[in-house]
């Protein structure tokens, strides 16, 4: 049946339905499967099924500004099922983004602003980077949690400085993944009303029918997770997509799933209701044949009828009017609450309180000392109440990681919850990978300074939401304790051994293992300050002495990535060996050098508790502390030596452990495996030896 067949038998006639609606829904189409052709790659099957829900909401529900795709109080919009990218692309560029047609003809081309998946931060009007199926879902929990603790914590009954919805497009494909039953069960818990799924039901895979691996009773699930259900039988009614729109919007005290029936490929006489509409160019010959069932007879490739296009700039100017709107409120509200919303505005901006810093602890030096996550967790109560916007929590492990927040000055820090919208305590429950994603979606929606922790060991099951926020420059800090085997008893189950490489090798992801509390104090002012991507903080369970810098006349060098923290005997110009060291074992490097200078050894100790912040440093500065005369050179860090080689050149020493741990006292298994004192002295004498260096 043709497409305006089709319509004619399905049209409510009591909505405002319009013959230019579905000529819109019509232009989308076209517009994604001609993108796919011209590129020879991309998934045609889900903007020929989507198109309608994506026109219902976009042009009759989602407040945007095109010349202003920042505004803050904007709704969001999230296609999770980034595959289907043309899609988005096509709506952006009939909405007046940035986003002129040669870009969209650039499709997945070098250089274009149309990539593969939708990345923000690329594309104007792309709110997350979506890809791995699954995330673009989660990273909507958070932008509601964000959304909904903004405006509570500065909004006023006659003053609704923050009022926007949270909706999305996901797929069978997103319902599947872990990381979404996480998040999902985490919205409906929360009772996150302004969140709106759209979910694109078209029963197909790329392997085939989701029967093969997904007959579950999706509606049975997420009315169970505590969220509204609501069903569109005919994924081309778009009077009945709007309706369940509005019927979704009316009940704010619940997360909405609006399960749409499509069908992939819509249109393709040959391919529809297949998976070979997935992943492929439909073909010249499909491609033809598809625009003739659609009544599709554009006088070129990459048209747009005139109509659709002032369709489109109604709804843009809706949003613009919305927008206006918005700032007038704002200027009212300044105008009664000028302190309120100067740190409102200042929330939005990124910006941190001026000199929030001052109330970041130090602490006397002590042998005894303390671990560096007890040291965050006082670092995060003293910041708390100068820095309001700071918010997070852990995955079911607050006590371990030290990450609740107990002092927030006048106002109670709480939880946030149903009922408790300012709270700033979050509990995520065992559920590491939607916490990695929702950290992602509240650092991409702004206003907010997320945090999240967990040991370091289960970063393995947030790896794919960290990536992501090092790709999209996201403003996270991970809280990862119990960092090595030093952790003991737990076994090799628990200690992490290749983690802090695996970390390391994710571009932009800046990770930080302090020495001491110091250092830990050091590197929250890092993480915070930071606004280009996520930090992680490696934490050690076990007690740390707070080293006594003025023993060694260092001052704490870590925001420059590594320091001289003890220098040779003999001074800068005569040192004969270098041990450089992380976290815990910077007492262990320190120990070896009493050894050595004691043989008259001339060694100093280098403290590199953040790679990729040393690597920027000047290349002098790079020089003096690791100059490149001194050959004589030994890593220690009780994790996988991959790395080292960097910092120690090809023939140094590294300790470190390429193997599992072991279930024993921390401290024997650390002795066990050689990171000691001795054992460092060891390799560097007999580097030393090997290279003719004497001591003395």
């Amino acid at each position: 049946m043709c497409l305006a067949a089709y319509l004619e038998d399905t049209r409510e006639s009591e909505i405002d339905v319009s013959d230019t609606d579905h000529l819109a829904v019509n232009t989308i189409r076209v517009l994604a499967i001609e993108g796919v052709e011209k590129a020879r790659s991309g998934h045609p099957g889900m903007p020929l099924g989507a198109a309608p829900m994506a026109h219902v909401l976009w042009s009759r529900h989602l407040h945007f500004d095109p010349d202003h795709p920042d505004w803050p109080d904007r709704d969001r919009f999230i296609l999770s099922a980034g595959h289907g990218s043309m899609l988005l692309y096509a709506l952006l560029h009939l909405s007046g983004f940035d986003l002129p047609m040669e870009e969209l003809k650039a499709f997945r081309q070098w250089g274009s602003r149309t990539p593969g998946h939708p990345e923000n931060g690329l594309t104007p009007g792309v709110e997350v980077t979506t890809g791995p199926l699954g995330q673009g879902l989660a990273n909507g929990v958070g932008m509601a949690i964000a959304e909904s603790f903004l405006a509570a914590t500065f909004g006023r009954p006659e003053h609704h400085v923050m009022d926007h919805w949270v909706y999305a497009i996901v797929s069978d494909g997103d319902l599947m993944e872990g990381v979404a039953s996480e998040a999902a069960s985490l919205a409906g818990h929360l009772g996150l009303g302004r969140l709106i799924y759209l979910y694109d039901d078209n029963h197909i895979s790329i392997e085939g029918s989701t029967d093969l691996a997904f007959t579950e009773d999706v509606t049975a699930r997420f009315e169970s997770y505590g969220w509204q259900v609501l069903e569109v039988e005919d994924g081309n009614d778009l009077g009945a997509i709007d309706r369940a729109v509005i019927e979704a919007k009316a009940d704010v005290d619940r997360p909405s799933l609006i399960k749409v029936r499509t069908h992939i490929g819509f249109g393709s006489p040959h391919k529809q209701d297949s998976a070979e509409a997935h992943g492929a160019p439909l073909g010249a010959e499909e491609l033809a044949l598809t625009k003739e069932n659609l009544g599709w007879t554009a006088p070129e490739e990459f048209f747009v009828p005139d109509a659709v296009r002032d369709l489109y700039a109604q709804a843009a100017g809706r949003g613009a009017a919305a927008r206006a709107a918005w700032l007038e409120r704002m200027q009212a509200f300044s105008d009664q609450h000028p302190e309120t919303a100067e740190a409102f505005q200042r929330a939005l901006s990124g910006d941190l309180p001026e000199g929030w810093e001052s109330r970041l602890p130090t602490f006397p030096a002590d042998s005894k000392g303390m671990a560096s996550r007890a040291a965050s967790g006082k670092v995060l109560n003293a910041i708390a109440s100068s820095v309001p916007t700071l918010m997070g929590g852990s995955a079911d492990l607050a006590p371990s990681n030290n990450t609740f927040l107990e002092d927030c000055g006048e106002r109670p820090c709480g939880t946030f919850r149903r009922g408790e919208r300012q709270g700033r305590n979050l509990h995520f429950g065992v559920r590491e990978h939607a916490m990695g994603a929702v950290l992602n979606g509240m650092a991409l929606h702004g206003g907010v300074f997320p945090y999240g922790g967990t040991f370091l060991i289960f970063s393995d099951y947030m790896r794919p939401s960290i990536r992501l926020a090092a790709l999209s420059k996201a403003r996270v800090t991970y809280v990862f304790t119990h960092d090595s085997v030093g952790l003991g008893e737990d076994g090799p189950t628990h200690q992490p051994v290749e983690h802090l490489a695996a970390l390391r090798v994710i571009p932009g992801l800046w990770v930080i293992r302090p020495a001491d509390a110091n250092e830990t104090a050091v590197a929250w002012k890092v993480a915070l300050e930071r606004r280009d991507g996520p930090v992680a903080l490696i934490l050690s369970r076990q007690n740390l002495p707070v080293l006594d810098r003025s023993a060694f006349g260092a001052a704490d060098g870590l925001e420059r990535g590594g320091y001289v923290l003890a220098e040779a005997s003999s001074g800068p110009k005569n040192i004969d060996a270098i041990i450089m060291a992380t976290g815990s074992e910077i007492t262990v490097a320190l120990d070896a050098r009493a050894q050595l200078e004691a043989e008259g050894l001339a060694t100093r100790v280098v403290s590199l508790p953040c790679w990729e912040l040393f690597d920027a440093q000047a290349s002098e500065y790079r020089e003096a502390v690791l100059p490149a005369s001194v050959t004589v050179r030994v890593a220690v860090e009780a994790a996988a030596t991959f790395g080292w080689c960097t910092y120690v050149g090809v023939a140094g020493g590294v300790v470190g452990i390429d193997h599992f741990g072991a279930s024993a006292p921390g401290p024997v298994v650390m002795e066990e495996f050689g990171i000691t004192a001795e054992h460092v002295a060891a390799v560097a004498r007999d580097l030393a030896a090997r290279r003719g260096v004497t001591a003395g």
